[in-house]
């Protein structure tokens, strides 16, 4: 039988404390990954690609990039205290695109979304995981919420990207291991003398890995 967690010597609070932390920083190492990912992909298109729409039913970059940022206004203002569907959110405006929208407007949108999230998600400590948040009146624990977000930003940006790869074609810059060139990754990642940590850092690797190939 095994004997109590104190009499055993654990520490329950102390690891927990870890295993949050370990939480906070991978997540936000994801959250800029993803930003980071899109901004990659966008800078790749021409200023009309932006609002180009492949069909009646589907969104232009702009509109994908409008919504990601006024859902993170929107969930991360006042994250601790307010519920995350805010009243004066229009959601259905993100989904608009007006004659005076341009690429540059739409970056300030977006830049303003995701400061936000670091603004909410950065000076996260341990002991505010113990809260409850609300969204659209629904309670979250905080795990909840930003594994909601991730999941949210990870699905809307892998459309902006798939959209700049199909509007930029063979002139595609790959931000993934480039086809055919899985055992040269290996290699480069095990001649690399400091093994990347973060989801961050592996990005970065990667893309800094298919610019040298491309540039071959």
């Amino acid at each position: 039988m095994l004997p109590p967690a104190s009499q055993a010597g654990l520490e329950f609070p102390s690891l927990n404390q870890s295993i949050t932390t370990d939480y906070l920083t991978d997540a936000i190492s994801h959250f800029r990954a993803y930003k980071k990912m899109a901004e990659k992909a966008v800078v790749q298109l021409r200023d009309e690609e932006y609002f180009v729409t492949l069909d009646k039913e589907s969104n232009s970059v702009a509109v994908i990039m409008k919504h990601i940022a006024g859902n993170s206004i929107s969930r991360w203002t006042d994250f601790l205290t307010s519920d995350g569907e805010k009243p004066d959110r229009n959601r259905d405006l993100e989904f608009v695109i007006d004659s005076g929208t341009t690429r540059e407007s739409v970056h300030e949108y977006w830049e303003r979304g995701w400061a936000a999230v670091f603004n909410a998600v950065e000076p996260l400590q341990a002991s505010d995981f113990e809260k409850k948040i609300l969204i659209r009146g629904q309670e979250h624990t905080i795990v909840q919420a930003i594994n909601r977000q991730l999941t949210h930003y990870a699905y809307h940006i892998g459309q902006i990207v798939f959209l700049a790869k199909h509007f930029r074609s063979a002139e595609w810059q790959t931000l993934s291991v480039p086809k055919n060139r899985s055992a040269d990754f290996n290699a480069y990642l095990a001649s690399r003398s400091n093994q990347e940590s973060t989801i961050e850092q592996r990005f970065d690797g990667v893309a800094e890995f298919a610019k040298s190939e491309g540039s071959r």
